[in-house]
């Protein structure tokens, strides 16, 4: 199989296998007090150093969770309640237009459950939130502005945000600005405490650790109301007893993502071009969204988000997968019903065209072998989606 498909997942890498599996033969609950549990325990603690080492925080920012969603869940919920216990009057809740649903469906909770005003932000053409468009949206009422929460790097087209920017509009205003950083952290220079962000999420998968583990990086004096009660591990903030195996691999992941990352990314964006370079040759009027231009402030390395006019991207994906290569739709499905990708939508597409991309997404293991199968396949596979969606109609 080609798999183009790493901004979903990526495989694990060796390392962590290791790391993750000596830890499952190890008996131990952290948060008991024999020497098992502090076993456990220096695990957790060394996993906490790891993560906080390569995202430029302090060992006490790092709240562990099961993943990005629960990270955003409690950043977007948790600082929307805290704010609202210390002062009635911040109801508004801004979060950017092409957000990850994560963000987007746990601010539109809080409108439907909790009173809250949610703002989309606006993006340009590219997929980006200005700060210009952030400090507008505040000072037309700074005093209800609760939390903003903007992407570091978007998962569909892989526009990079200017997140330091952005941070300090909102640190200007007093709002605890919260940004989910899964698609960044490996992929780009990361530095929490540089970025003047209150909050930011990560996930092990994105980096070639296990799924089901992640963290919520907190500023001090950032405390959010606990979405889980419980036992008050993680500085009360997130109970749960927690899996030192899972952390174990997360902490071998991160090291190594992050310390390879300059290699790596040099290593994706040729592999992205000779993509973009093949995909263009058979499909000439194929259309690249999000940000064209390389580098660190500008895209994601290894993300390649394409539009093929005349196609329904469901259809042009499953005759790529009958072919053995694996990439991801620009549309969601929900209860059967294709939908346009709401990050399409939102940078002024056409329904059409936000119905007919596709993402390929590179990875630690992503080959030219693997791009030259794609240039070989996309071809005749959009011609032949073509045929089907002109017979639809």
């Amino acid at each position: 199989m080609a798999y183009l498909d790493h901004a979903a997942t990526t495989p694990m890498r060796a390392e962590a296998v290791a790391a993750m599996t000596a830890e499952l033969n190890r008996l131990g609950n952290p948060s008991s007090l024999h020497a098992a549990g502090r076993a456990a325990r220096r695990v957790v603690e060394e996993a906490r150093e790891a993560v906080a080492e390569a995202v430029g925080a302090r060992p006490g920012d790092v709240v562990f969770t099961s993943g990005g969603t629960e990270a955003d869940n409690l950043a977007v919920k948790g600082l929307y309640w805290s704010r609202r216990a210390a002062e009635p009057a911040r109801r508004r809740v801004l979060v950017g237009a092409a957000e990850h649903h994560a963000v987007l469906d746990a601010a539109h909770w809080l409108a439907e459950h909790e009173g809250a005003v949610v703002e989309e932000l606006p993006v340009d053409r590219l997929g980006r939130t200005s700060p210009e468009v952030l400090a507008a949206a505040i000072e037309r009422a700074p005093g209800e502005v609760a939390v903003v929460s903007v992407m570091w790097a978007n998962n569909e087209i892989g526009t990079v945000q200017p997140v330091h920017e952005l941070a300090a509009v909102a640190r200007r205003h007093g709002v605890p600005f919260h940004t989910d950083a899964v698609q960044a952290v490996g992929r780009l220079p990361v530095d929490f405490a540089a970025s003047g962000a209150a909050a930011l999420s990560l996930t092990a998968h994105k980096l070639g650790g296990p799924v089901g583990i992640g963290a919520l990086l907190l500023d001090r004096g950032i405390d959010p109301v606990p979405v889980l009660h419980g036992g008050g591990q993680e500085r009360d903030v997130r109970s749960g007893t927690l899996p030192t195996a899972l952390l174990a691999g997360f902490a071998a992941a991160v090291r190594l993502a992050v310390a390879e990352r300059a290699e790596q990314a040099r290593r994706l964006r040729a592999l992205s071009a000779a993509l973009l370079d093949g995909v263009r040759a058979a499909v000439p009027d194929a259309e690249l969204n999000g940000d064209p231009e390389p580098g660190d402030a500008h895209r994601l390395p290894g993300n390649v988000h394409l539009s093929f006019p005349g196609c329904e991207g469901d259809a042009l994906l499953m005759l790529l997968d009958a072919q053995g290569i694996a990439c991801s739709t620009g549309s969601a499905c929900s209860a059967g019903v294709t939908q346009a990708s709401h990050v399409l939508l939102a940078m002024g597409a056409d329904p059409d065209t936000a119905r007919g991309s596709l993402r390929f997404s590179l990875g630690h293991g992503s080959t030219e072998a693997e791009v030259a199968e794609l240039a070989a396949a996309i071809g005749p596979a959009v011609a032949r989606a073509r045929r089907a969606a002109a017979a639809r109609t």
